[in-house]
């Protein structure tokens, strides 16, 4: 699995968009204007920065190697995941599922409401 394949998985998100505060080989995905995941390129590997709950992010870095606290981010609440191939894809697109769905749930009702009714 590549990160490009997963651009097009974060992009379908709701008011989802990408922008690249941090260079061009760092693409940041933002729902609202509130950064949900970031791909980019560590310790020779790919990888994608996801928010996370912390429970979850410690038995994650026990199951998966390629889990680690988040390159450059809270590592309480974000996770990095590297593509080194032992991460299914139908696991890092349930991270993702995860972050988006963390993002949202905190902001306003009202931002809840416009984000949920396309989900």
């Amino acid at each position: 699995m590549s990160h490009l394949n997963l651009k097009p998985y974060l992009l379908s998100k709701p008011c989802t968009s990408l922008s690249f505060p941090f260079g061009d080989d760092v693409a940041v995905f933002k729902v609202n204007n509130k950064m949900f995941a970031l791909l980019g390129h560590h310790n020779d590997l790919d990888m994608i920065n996801l928010k996370c709950d912390p429970d979850e992010s410690l038995a994650l870095q026990d199951i998966f190697p390629a889990i680690k606290p988040a390159y450059h981010m809270d590592k309480k609440h974000w996770i990095s995941v590297y593509f080194d191939g032992s991460v299914p894809q139908g696991e890092v697109e349930r991270l993702i599922d995860n972050s988006f769905t963390l993002v949202v749930n905190k902001m306003t009702k009202k931002e809840q409401a416009a984000i949920k009714i396309h989900l």
